[in-house]
């Protein structure tokens, strides 16, 4: 599903994010060390190799909300951005921290100059947000931003399973 506001355009697919080769940056749903974890962070993190986590280990730790950029490394990008999501029920308010991640995320990624973002379901694994919710608070933060982005012209979001991209689709239907 795709939609396009102003010179924007967003869209959800079912997929990998380490295997997004036509977009400038990743995001990674990162732990507060920016190191390799479980999840989208492990992922990332192997498919990168490691140089990825030499480059990311001074920037840390961040708190939830926060984000940084890295080079890609081993991934087919030029950039990742590592942006931490609440722990849901812990770190709180869960959707103002939530939307900072996305709107800090899409800042530095604009900032150095990419013309294109993936982001994963961010804090729907381990984290505990719900996906509807989370959904939600992603895509109508995506929606507030676009028309502020100079560079960035294309937001995916990468859902690992079908109930994560039904929740996102329909999310963009409501925001955009």
């Amino acid at each position: 599903m795709r939609r396009t506001l102003g010179t924007v355009t967003v869209e959800c697919v079912l997929g990998d994010i380490t295997d997004q080769g036509d977009v400038d940056a990743v995001v990674n749903a990162a732990n507060a060390r920016l190191g390799p974890g479980g999840g989208v962070a492990g992922a990332i993190h192997r498919a990168a190799g490691p140089g990825l986590a030499a480059e990311a280990r001074p920037l840390g730790p961040i708190r939830p909300g926060e984000a940084v950029i890295t080079g890609g490394h081993g991934l087919p990008n030029r950039f990742v951005v590592h942006a931490l999501g609440p722990v849901y029920g812990q770190d709180r308010p869960e959707a103002e921290l939530l939307a900072a991640c996305y709107r800090n995320s899409l800042t530095l990624a604009d900032e150095n100059g990419a013309g294109s973002v993936a982001f994963p379901a961010i804090s729907t694994g381990i984290f505990g947000y719900p996906v509807e919710e989370a959904a939600g608070v992603a895509l109508g933060t995506v929606a507030g931003e676009a028309k502020g982005l100079r560079n960035v012209r294309l937001v995916r979001f990468v859902l690992f399973g079908e109930r994560d991209l039904e929740a996102h689709e329909r999310a963009l239907s409501e925001a955009f």
